[in-house]
């Protein structure tokens, strides 16, 4: 009686044991077969949008409150004609002390948050990414006006702007013509009074920008049925 108690107890002890490492191993499996699911990249977002929102946590920089100097506003046409393509970073027209200076010490002292130059007469554009101070790795000196020999390039046409050329809608808010990298904080160039005039926004206080214009990409839109979208109640209940 004995003997045979001391099999049974012995396969009780083996099932139990098989039971608690099969579920050990049930468990581990599951874990390990979660993956974390990582998200590609659409384009369409800027990595440094937040810089839009530290601007404003500097008092001196409240785009509402700031005049409009209209002895000295920058028209887009003197935006435009700074630059050698549509995209291509604006030129340096100004004399540079130092050839090799950049950052800080240099460049940032007046392009970080603007301001009126007396010695150009010109309000200084505000850089989107101060954070860059490595500037005249993108950044040159305009020596000349002309270029070094003939060619036949045609120089692409800059977004048209005004109500109804960038809008997806009628009435809705104008779309983003151009691309997001280096560009992250939209009120730079949209706001003060070193924005171009034609794209100074009437509303410089709400910085949250991607809430309301999206990037427009440039893909044939597929035609749709329209008739998916009409009210099918009548049709479903003719009978």
């Amino acid at each position: 009686m004995r003997k045979r108690l001391g099999i049974i107890s012995f396969f009780v002890v083996i099932f139990v044991a098989f039971i608690f490492i099969w579920n050990y191993s049930y468990l581990q499996g599951r874990e390990d077969a979660y993956i974390p699911v990582i998200d590609v990249p659409s384009g369409n977002y800027i990595p440094s949008e937040r810089g839009a929102f530290l601007r404003f946590e500097n008092p001196n920089m409240d785009y509402a409150k700031m005049p409009v100097d209209e002895n000295h506003q920058r028209s887009l046409k003197d935006y435009y004609d700074n630059r050698a393509y549509l995209g291509a970073p604006p030129s340096i027209p100004h004399p540079v002390a130092k050839e090799r200076s950049f950052g800080g010490n240099t460049c940032i002292q007046c392009h970080q948050n603007g301001g009126f130059v007396e010695k150009f007469n010109a309000y200084a554009p505000v850089t989107p990414h101060p954070e860059m101070v490595n500037c005249r790795q993108c950044h040159v000196t305009k020596n000349t006006n002309t270029t070094f020999t003939e060619f036949n390039f045609d120089k692409m046409q800059p977004p048209k702007v005004g109500i109804g050329a960038n809008n997806a809608m009628p009435g809705s808010p104008p779309m983003i013509p151009h691309q997001l990298q280096f560009r992250e904080s939209c009120i730079s160039c949209h706001a003060g009074p070193s924005a171009p005039k034609e794209i100074r926004v009437t509303h410089p206080d709400r910085i949250n920008c991607r809430q309301c214009h999206l990037p427009q990409e440039n893909r044939a839109v597929q035609e749709l049925d329209t008739s998916t979208f009409l009210r099918q109640f009548d049709q479903l209940n003719e009978k």
